[in-house]
């Protein structure tokens, strides 16, 4: 097996627009459940109003820029559709609410009767021409050794990789403001925050829009790099999957998403190589082939995390004794 492309492979997906999005999407799931507790399963609902809110909008003629700002202001929307009725309940109620909304969302958005507004199961492409006009980087292929990038994608690693750093930074000093404090005192102490005088519900409001809006960038992000957009984009494994990076990453950790995101797609992109250059050259035996390395490699994936759950269960940058405190 040829481990140098393995590792080729695995470092140009660590650094690629997959994992920038997925680190911008567990960002907002970070401050959503990392930092205020809400068991937000439907992130991948922000992510497909952004996407689409963006889509749509640029496809009917209106400036890109615009349509960026619509479809952050679609997933505002979103949470406060969910946050209102759901906030005052127990925390169940939200799990069940966000995941079973952003199943709606697709088959809404892959409905026959609105085809000619949201393209229906064959989604809207080719709406994102003005932000490859805003290239500045000269048409070639960059890179350190054989991890190499076209301009186009070094492109829209460069901006999704910024709106990480942006984010993970306003993250930063919104955790150790006063704002911040009382999202970790909602986390680990609802009703002694409660007691304090603290509008619990209006804070966890709060954190739940303005995750999602980080999600709606990750949404907007992916779609921008495929120039389409479709439900089938937008699957609730993907919500599944930003909750893998946070706890990779470390649960709570600034950090977090952006490590946990980087060692997931390295770790699987590894694995995929490997597992496809060992079926290819019956490695195994006859009975399995290469088209069997998918499911193989999220097996791998998840015996891997669950190994460190058990010996490392606050994740990488994460602390043990928050970690308690949310077990209690």
């Amino acid at each position: 097996m040829d481990f140098s492309q393995a590792l080729v492979d695995a470092v140009r997906a660590a650094v690629g627009v997959p994992a920038a999005a997925y680190a911008l999407a567990a960002v907002g799931l970070n401050l959503q459940f990392g930092y205020t507790g809400l068991l937000n399963f439907g992130q991948v609902g922000f992510l497909l109003v952004g996407a689409y809110g963006t889509a749509i909008t640029a496809d009917h003629g209106l400036p890109l820029p615009l349509a960026f700002l619509v479809g952050v202001a679609a997933a505002v929307a979103l949470g406060l559709i969910l946050g209102l009725p759901t906030l005052r309940l127990r925390a169940e109620y939200l799990a069940i609410v966000t995941i079973s909304a952003a199943e709606i969302l697709r088959l809404v958005a892959q409905s026959r009767p609105l085809e000619g507004f949201s393209g229906g199961a064959f989604g809207i492409r080719g709406f994102a021409d003005a932000f490859y006009n805003w290239n500045p980087i000269p048409s070639g292929q960059y890179g350190v050794g054989s991890v190499t990038f076209s301009d186009r994608t070094l492109w829209v690693m460069l901006v999704g990789w910024s709106l990480v750093a942006l984010t993970s930074w306003l993250i930063f000093l919104l955790v150790r403001s006063p704002w911040g404090r009382v999202l970790r005192g909602i986390r680990d102490d609802e009703d002694a925050t409660r007691s304090l005088g603290k509008n619990v519900f209006a804070f966890k409001l709060q954190s739940l829009v303005l995750g999602g809006s980080i999600g709606a960038l990750a949404g907007i992000l992916l779609a921008v790099d495929a120039q389409f957009t479709n439900a089938d984009f937008w699957q609730s494994i993907f919500t599944f999957f930003a909750f893998t990076v946070i706890i990779i990453g470390g649960v709570g950790r600034v950090v977090g998403p952006i490590v946990g995101s980087m060692l997931f797609w390295f770790i699987l992109q590894a694995t995929d190589s490997l597992l496809t250059q060992a079926l290819s050259d019956s490695f195994f035996g006859s009975k399995l082939g290469p088209t069997e390395a998918g499911p193989i490699r999220f097996a791998l994936v998840g015996l891997v995390l669950m190994l460190l759950m058990i010996f490392r269960p606050q994740g990488l940058f994460g602390r043990r004794a928050e970690t308690l405190v949310e077990e209690r």
